[in-house]
């Protein structure tokens, strides 16, 4: 009971979090998943160089501060929360800083008395692509027409594409949707969670029509649609990554939710997808 209520709590100040940021955008946007991406960034790092003692301490700092010059710079430019100008040099900036980063890290390498240099090398060139790039390519929802708000319906597509597929999959899973890495996980709950993903976009478009006035009700159902696909994966990409190193959870930054990665494992995914999606239905539409 006691794990219960302190799984809640954590659950609503998360979600109140993100809709806060979300919604506010600009430097509290760019902050707020600066501080995910360094906890994210921190235990894939710890999680992958588990079987070795833990990354070195210096390869750490050196990777997150990587993913955390890709995501910022990302964000600022994306935001445009400065004159063109300034912008620009921004973007040129943070994008030879994140190339000094990529060199140097290989150069790094060199000097390791690491028993598998090249395994250490593609966990910290992996954790730059699946974590640091997606939520630096997040802040793009902005410049898209409604993008705030799609933002946000992202988001709450994911929750309950979780919450329909868990329900659903309590009820009446039989058929195993990935045995192999997940065992929980049925075709019933899969099914069950894209429907609530793909419902919620009726919910959007009909009761808060002026904050999607920019997409069909069609085009909305289909991002419903591609969410509650690729969400799945994100989730099944990081239990593949959990069960290859043994570890139940990424961590324990959450009280009673675990580690950071186990949160957003959906978002990595959903992300460039989403934002694949909706920039395909702005330029053919």
């Amino acid at each position: 009971m006691k794990n219960l209520i302190l799984r809640t709590i954590t659950g609503i100040v998360y979600v109140g979090l993100i809709c806060a940021t979300v919604l506010a955008g600009g430097w509290y946007f760019i902050f707020f998943f600066a501080l995910i991406a360094i906890a994210a960034l921190q235990e894939f790092y710890s999680l992958s160089n588990s079987s070795t003692g833990g990354e070195n301490v210096t390869t750490l700092v050196v990777d997150v501060a990587g993913g955390l010059i890709l995501c910022v710079g990302l964000g600022c430019v994306n935001l445009s929360l400065m004159s063109p100008f300034t912008t620009a040099v921004l973007g040129g900036t943070f994008f030879t800083v994140y190339l000094l980063y990529l060199t140097f890290r290989l150069v790094m390498q060199l000097y390791s008395q690491e028993s598998s240099p090249l395994t250490n090398i593609a966990y910290s060139y992996m954790g730059q692509m699946y974590i640091a790039l997606p939520l630096g390519l997040m802040s793009m929802y902005y410049t898209l027409p409604d993008g705030k708000f799609l933002l946000l319906a992202m988001f709450i597509m994911i929750w309950l594409n979780d919450t329909g597929a868990f329900l659903v999959g309590s009820m009446i899973g039989k058929h195993k949707l990935f045995p192999r890495i997940s065992p929980n996980k049925s075709w019933e709950g899969f099914i069950g969670g894209v429907v609530f993903a793909i419902a919620s976009s009726f919910v959007f478009k009909y009761c808060f029509p002026s904050y999607f006035e920019n997409i069909s009700i069609f085009g909305l159902a289909g991002m419903g649609a591609v969410v509650g696909a690729f969400a799945t994966w994100g989730d099944l990409v990081e239990s593949l990554i959990k069960r290859t190193l043994g570890v139940k959870d990424s961590g324990k930054l959450l009280p009673g939710h675990g580690g950071i990665l186990d949160r957003i494992d959906s978002l990595l995914l959903v992300i460039p997808a989403s934002l694949l999606y909706l920039t395909a239905l702005v330029l053919f539409t």
